[in-house]
């Protein structure tokens, strides 16, 4: 029998958290913290002793010897560095365990090492860590290792941030600045700040880890590069929602567990549509802790696998033919005092700041579509987007019927009189309560659709970070907010300026708003005929970040500088080329020796096998065995010919010398040679001897994770 858990009580337990703070710290350095955390108020550098004495001390109680700043390299995911607390020996070979507020706040680190698109050389290596004073310090345990991990930002010697963080904090203070402008213009003078308020959705596989060590591809990349499906795919549905096994179960009790301890609120889990696939949702949270726990999450995954004899696969297309993995970031605004900007109450014609808040976000996603979709970019995502419940790389707005028709009576009238309701469904069973039915659909292939009071952003992918999804949008958003702010604040008519801004807003904008099929290839060309961008690749997608309207936009609200937004163009060229050429070079590692010689031992027994037949009786029919000698010789040689001829585009691009032009080598030729490589490889698959073929096959990964 499990042993009971009392989850209020292990919730946080393993975090620094208000609770902690408020019994730890004296009270007027508390609450000078929470004036920092709550308001936005510059951080008083004469507490940072205190709170790092009370941090300290608690760790240690807790089992810890060490000191970690935790923060999010431009590698997608964290890095840290272990220092313990212990000061040098005294005469008397003492030590003490010590930890000061200054290594609390600052930390030094290896700037040249990380991404940085040319801002730090090796001869210019000193970078720093930065505590980030709003996302609560945490305790991660590893055996009997205890380590206090301190959130931060990291920026190289010269002040340019070189992570996830720093932009993210940035475009937050922005958003919240400029939506407050908007609420004062209604009236709103109590609420004191606006949080991007986000709950990303994290998917993810499940295999078992013997089978996932005896493939290479798996190993290298994260995805299968060869195989084919089995008879039986995602084709019933069966697996969605399906019963949770009990391996799978027990796996899921652990990462709650753990992520419960650490303060984060794993609310939801389910099997996914695929075989194999899973889900985990979190409870909404502020945008830079929800993006600070969605690395913990994956983190967690990993490691709580590995406990059960599993492989957790966080790629976006581990398999082919089946649904691929997204992390939809669900993200809306929300005042300090509860206030969502993004609700649209019963009557939303009536509700004219949420009009405006609504005009002003499709504003933002149509003027930087192209933003939106290169916070998706990602080389794994290109292989998942625009099918199997994924959204295609075409950005539009999905906003339901009732507030579709709110925007049309706005443009066509100027004025909207009525919003539709949410009809009463019937079940016909006398025993069930007739249900009030929400008054609109959801749409599963749109990449931006309105849920109720939130948008969700369904293209971020799997493995990837959250937190430049959440600096564009909230850049883009602030934007709008601050132009609406500058006309509005002028207005000689308030009313009828406001008006008159959102119908404006809503017509000039109109084109985004799609609540069709996005997968269907009328939805391209009539997306081509409004002129929205189609963006179908991570290459064709970065350039995004470098564009004039790009640099203005980020100067303007302080998020990115020039040199800074450059540097992450450069280091998205490079991470694709690296991505592929890892890729690349593994398949033909494992063509060359595992699948070539496998298939020569099948010919081998094939062409023996004949042999004997005859020698046994010449008038045998061997025509079968001879057929299948011929189709596998032919696919062996077609085989070797494009391996040969994928090694000559890899050694051809590696000597391109710029990043850009290198990457669209790589996406030209190399992904291309790629899939044709594959082609003869998964022909041969369904040949071979299962007992020859080198490694487990689809069939055997996903759908043979064992009860025990």
């Amino acid at each position: 029998m499990s042993e009971r858990v009392n989850v209020t009580e292990l919730f946080g337990m393993n975090v620094f958290n208000d609770k902690v703070m408020r019994e730890r710290l004296p009270r007027e350095v508390y609450r000078r913290l929470k004036k920092t955390v709550n308001e936005g108020y510059e951080l008083d550098p004469t507490i940072a002793d205190s709170v790092a004495q009370a941090m300290k001390e608690w760790a240690i109680e807790n089992g810890a010897t060490h000191y970690t700043h935790w923060f999010q390299p431009l590698t997608g995911i964290t890095a840290e560095k272990h220092d313990s607390f212990i000061s040098a020996p005294d005469s008397e070979g003492k030590v003490m365990m010590e930890f000061s507020g200054k290594e609390l706040v600052r930390s030094e680190t290896d700037a040249s090492s990380f991404p940085s698109g040319g801002l730090r050389a090796t001869f210019e290596a000193r970078g720093y860590t930065v505590w980030d004073c709003t996302s609560p310090a945490f305790l991660r345990r590893e055996g009997e290792a205890v380590t206090l991990c301190i959130p931060t930002a990291f920026c190289s010697y010269t002040g340019e941030a070189l992570d996830q963080k720093t932009p993210l904090l940035r475009s937050m203070q922005a958003v919240n600045e400029q939506a407050l402008r908007v609420l004062r213009l209604f009236g709103n003078t109590s609420s004191k700040n606006v949080k991007p308020s986000v709950g990303a959705e994290q998917e993810y596989f499940l295999i078992d880890r013997e089978k996932y060590l005896k493939r290479k591809d798996l190993i290298y990349t994260g995805r299968t590069l060869f195989g084919v499906m089995p008879a039986k795919g995602q084709e019933l549905d069966d697996h969605y929602f399906g019963v949770i096994r009990k391996r799978i179960a027990a796996f899921m009790r652990d990462v709650d567990l753990e992520l419960w301890k650490l303060g984060v609120s794993a609310k939801t889990e389910h099997n996914e549509a695929a075989p194999a696939q899973h889900e985990l949702a979190p409870i909404y949270d502020e945008a830079n802790l929800a993006a600070d726990h969605n690395q913990l999450v994956m983190e967690t995954l990993k490691k709580a696998a590995g406990r059960h004899g599993l492989e957790c696969l966080l790629h976006e297309k581990p398999f082919e033919g089946v649904n691929g993995s997204g992390k939809h970031n669900n993200w809306s605004l929300t005042t300090d005092d509860g206030i969502n900007l993004l609700n649209p109450g019963v009557t939303p014609h009536e509700n004219v700041q949420f009009l405006l808040v609504l005009s002003c976000i499709l504003a933002a996603v149509d003027i930087h579509a192209d933003l939106l979709r290169l916070s998706a970019a990602d080389v794994g995502n290109d292989h998942r987007l625009g099918a199997d419940e994924a959204p295609p790389a075409i950005i539009s707005v999905f906003l339901g019927t009732q507030l579709e028709d709110v925007v049309e009576q706005l443009i066509g009238t100027g004025y909207a009189t009525n919003s539709k309701r949410g009809k009463n469904l019937k079940t016909g069973v006398t025993t069930l309560p007739d249900l009030d039915a929400d008054v609109t659909d959801r749409n599963r292939t749109s990449p931006f659709a309105f849920t109720g009071n939130k948008f969700e952003f369904r293209m971020v992918g799997s493995s990837d970070s959250i937190a430049s999804t959440n600096t564009i949008l909230n850049t883009i958003v602030a934007e709008q907010f601050k132009a609406a702010a500058d006309r509005l604040e002028n207005a000689a008519d308030f009313q009828l300026e406001l008006h008159d801004l959102i119908k404006e807003l809503l017509s000039k904008h109109e084109r985004i708003i799609f609540n069709g099929n996005g997968y269907s290839e009328e939805w391209v060309a009539e997306a081509a005929r409004r002129g929205l961008p189609n963006l179908p690749s991570m290459v064709d997608a970065i350039p995004a970040l470098t564009t004039e309207k790009a640099i203005r936009l980020f100067s303007e609200f302080d998020i990115y500088t020039e040199s800074e937004l450059r540097s992450r163009s450069a280091v998205e060229f490079e991470q694709y080329a690296k991505v592929i050429n890892i890729e690349a070079r593994a398949m033909i590692n494992i063509a060359g020796k595992q699948i070539i010689p496998a298939v020569i031992r099948y010919n081998t027994r094939l062409a023996d096998s004949v042999n004997k037949v005859r020698a046994a009786c010449a008038e045998a029919d061997v025509s079968v065995q001879l057929g299948l000698l011929t189709r596998s010789s032919r696919l062996l040689r077609e085989l070797q010919d494009r391996r040969e001829q994928l090694l000559f585009d890899v050694e051809r691009s590696l000597r391109i010398r710029d990043a850009e032009e290198r990457a669209h080598a790589y996406h030209d030729l190399v992904a291309a040679d790629m899939e044709a490589l594959r082609a003869p490889a998964d022909q041969l698959e369904g040949i071979v001897d299962k007992d020859l073929w080198p490694f487990p096959s689809y069939g055997d990964l996903i759908f043979e994770v064992s009860e025990q």
